[in-house]
């Protein structure tokens, strides 16, 4: 059980029902000018994700389609409401996050994960993010951090706050030095790598390089073969894996 801090204040009130779309939305995709991203929100601590769920709804742009008390009952969701976007405890019972993180790449599940948690030691996040997590937050995270992130990743993004970073970066420098198998970057490849790691998108890089966006999408597909991936997140936290990021 990751409690966290206790946020009640923080969230506000409202309710919804565990285990169903929260709201009364219903399980069908709203759309207003364009869909919403649709949500499962996983916590065992019903005050917490209750708050966390009325911040994604008062945000006007999500729709939470699940609540979850523990990881068996977020995999269920996550198999039979297809959400783009999945917020889990790191710490939920029966199935942890990183034992949801390891079903979801399994079973080459379409949604991509933000862990929440209480822990933010440097292991615990590179840990995570080397399993596949799109994004981790501490759970003293803001409502407006939370929404932001739950958007930038839903746009294929990571998401890792600035006071995550250091630690993070330690962890890839001890395992560097630990002498992990290491693959050779062109400098291209490596500019457009760490684009990804900043949740940068193709054009945006594109843009910064002086280059089209067709050139930026060969350099990352050679990148994804070097690293053995199929997406941007893998390739970051392959990466990582392999501190080649710095």
């Amino acid at each position: 059980m990751d409690h966290g801090p206790l946020v009640a204040g923080q969230w506000g009130s409202g309710s919804s029902t565990a285990g169903g779309p929260a709201g009364g939305q219903g399980g069908g995709r709203m759309r207003t000018n364009e869909a919403r991203v649709r949500v499962v929100v996983a916590d065992d601590h019903p005050i917490y994700r209750e708050g966390v769920v009325r911040a994604l709804a008062d945000s006007g742009t999500v729709e939470v389609v699940a609540e979850a008390g523990d990881g068996a009952e977020t995999l269920a969701h996550i198999r039979a409401d297809r959400p783009d976007v999945a917020l889990v405890d790191y710490a939920l019972p029966k199935l942890d996050g990183l034992a949801v993180l390891h079903a979801v790449a399994r079973d080459n599940l379409p949604v991509r994960v933000i862990i929440l948690s209480a822990h933010t030691e440097d292991s615990v996040v590179f840990r995570a993010v080397g399993e596949g997590a799109a994004g981790y937050l501490a759970k003293d995270s803001t409502r407006r951090e939370i929404v932001d992130a739950v958007m930038k990743v839903s746009r294929g993004g990571t998401a890792l706050p600035p006071e995550l970073t250091g630690g993070l970066m330690n962890q890839v420098r001890l395992r560097a030095a630990a002498g992990e198998d290491q693959v050779k970057l062109t400098e291209r490849e490596q500019q457009v790598l760490r684009g990804f790691a900043q949740g940068k998108s193709v054009p945006q890089i594109a843009e910064e390089l002086y280059l089209a966006s067709s050139t930026v999408k060969t350099h990352a597909q050679r990148l994804y073969e070097k690293l053995d991936v199929g997406d941007r997140a893998a390739a970051v936290a392959q990466a990582m894996r392999r501190g080649l990021l710095e």
